[in-house]
Order: structure tokens, then C-alpha cells, then sequence
């Protein structure tokens, strides 16, 4: 089995629950997700990292690990699934074009949130999340979170503008692919 050099700074970072995404402004990132995505790297990647109980997976435009999981991990990704919903509906009521490619700056949503009621309510929502009271405090620690997991990155650090990364498909899609049967969406409290 032929693996890339870049192996280990592959699973460096796919290691830690990140992506490697397609429109990472990180060079090394978006060299590391071409050397990936070549068929034939990927194959051997693949292999390989199965060998030690990780599967590489694809997504629209970035890479991840996934594992095996019990009943106890199992779980705990449904309280963090919760936490997401709450965090994208936040940025999807800011801007329903909130997604891959997407930029802001945290000053506009912190305008926004002074004219904006709904917007203001989610984001008082998200207290829950965090040990934190003050809107710029939950928004920076939403940011955070999003910069931790590589769903986004900053940008230009003098403009303090962020741009949302191909990783955030995985977000979209792990929503969209909760199925609410039609006989059970009457017994659903709002």
C-alpha cells in the first residue's frame, strides 16, 4: 500500500473530529484535500486508516473521519445534534444563504440582532450552549466553536471577516436527513 507523504498531517487534523475542506483559504489544507482526493490516494488512504479504526469518508467538497460508535457515543452526538440545529438556525435566520462560500463579519450579526427580534430570540436560545450572557459572548463562543470544528475560518483578520467552509455541508445535511413522518408532525409541540 503506497500512501502520500502527508499522511500523518492528514490525520493530524482528521484525527481531531476536523475537515479538510476544498475552499479552505489554509494552503496546506487545500493541498492536503487535492492529495486526498485523488482516486487513488484516497483508496490507499482509505485502507489504511480502516486498518486502525477510522474510515475516511467523502463529502461535497471536504473529508472526515468517521468510527464505529456504542450506545453511550451514540448519545452524546444526539445532544451535540441538538446543539448544531440550534447554532445553523441561528445563522440560517441571519441569512438563509448562510452556507459553503458564504462571508460575515460578527459586527454585522451583532447589528442585526439590535433590529432584529427573531434573530435576537435565537440567539438568547443558544445561551444554553454556553455559560455566557452577553450577545457577543455567545456569538464569540459560536464562532469559536465553528473555528474549532473547521466549519469556518477567518478570513482577513483585519477586517475580522470569516468565511464558511465546504465542511458546513456536512451541518445542512445531517439536518436534512431528519425525517419527520406526517403522522407524527401533528404530535410535535412548536
Amino acid at each position: 500500500m503506497n500512501v502520500p507523504v502527508q499522511t500523518a498531517n492528514i490525520f493530524k487534523i482528521l484525527s481531531k473530529g476536523q475537515f479538510i475542506s476544498s475552499n479552505s483559504s489554509d494552503k496546506n489544507i487545500s493541498s492536503l484535500y487535492n492529495i486526498i482526493e485523488d482516486d487513488e490516494n484516497f483508496d490507499n488512504l482509505y485502507d489504511y486508516f480502516i486498518n486502525i479504526n477510522f474510515v475516511l469518508e467523502k463529502g461535497d467538497e471536504y473529508f472526515y473521519f468517521s468510527r464505529p460508535e456504542n450506545k453511550i457515543d451514540l448519545e452524546k452526538k444526539i445532544e451535540k445534534a441538538f446543539e448544531w440545529i440550534d447554532i445553523i438556525d441561528f445563522f440560517k435566520t441571519y441569512d438563509n444563504a448562510f452556507s459553503a462560500g458564504y462571508r460575515f463579519s460578527p459586527s454585522e450579526l451583532l447589528v442585526r440582532i439590535k433590529t432584529d427580534a427573531e434573530l435576537e430570540t435565537k440567539l438568547d436560545g443558544l445561551k444554553k450552549h454556553t455559560d455566557k450572557t452577553k450577545h457577543q459572548d455567545i456569538l464569540d463562543k459560536m464562532l469559536k466553536k465553528l473555528i474549532d470544528d473547521t466549519y469556518i475560518e477567518l478570513e482577513n483578520e483585519i477586517t475580522n471577516q470569516y468565511k464558511v467552509l465546504a465542511s458546513f455541508n456536512y451541518l445542512e445535511q445531517l439536518i436534512l436527513t431528519i425525517n419527520i413522518p406526517d403522522d407524527v408532525r401533528n404530535e410535535i409541540p412548536e
